[in-house]
């Protein structure tokens, strides 16, 4: 049942062609959120 009600808003969002206002650039995400990711030391 919930498979369906999410695909059925899916498509309704489709279908509209909604866009996405994203509030944080790519670049001061990766700043922001350094501490969740790993990093590898060559």
């Amino acid at each position: 049942m919930l498979k369906q009600e999410i695909e059925g808003w899916q498509e309704h969002r489709n279908s509209k062609k909604y866009k996405i206002n994203w509030q944080v650039s790519s670049a001061d995400a990766r700043i922001k959120l350094k501490k969740l990711y790993p990093s590898f030391n060559d």
